[in-house]
């Protein structure tokens, strides 16, 4: 356990590091902490799930992470329009742009999980 705890810890550093690095790199640098998290942390979750579950279990878990970045690309737009056009308050938008981020994913997931049934 400990040992998996640890190999987890060195990979998922260092593939937070390379991103961070990459981010640095690139301009504006506003990149470096998008790079820093979410593809790096996924990336590493997925290197090492594949060791403990293989690959299906894995080909599964990519699938919900990209049908989760679908949703937040709907949501970052959502926000955008109603804040930038009909200036409605920000807690407000969050709330709304929230649930259709859920919407949007759940509802990618369902296509491609009902693409893949024999």
């Amino acid at each position: 356990m400990w040992s998996e705890l640890l190999l987890r810890g060195l990979v998922g550093g260092t593939i937070v590091s390379a991103f961070a690095l990459a981010g640095d790199a690139l301009k504006p640098k506003s990149f470096a902490g998008l790079f820093g998290a979410a593809p790096s942390v996924a990336i590493a979750s997925l290197a090492l799930t594949v060791h403990s579950r293989g690959g299906e279990y894995v080909a599964t878990e990519a699938q919900s992470m990209i049908a989760g970045t679908i949703g937040f690309a709907a949501y970052a737009w959502l926000v955008c329009r109603l804040l930038l056009r009909a200036r409605h308050p920000a807690g407000s938008v969050a709330t709304v742009a929230l649930i259709a981020w859920f919407a949007v994913a759940f509802g990618v997931w369902e296509i491609v999980r009902s693409a893949h049934l024999p």
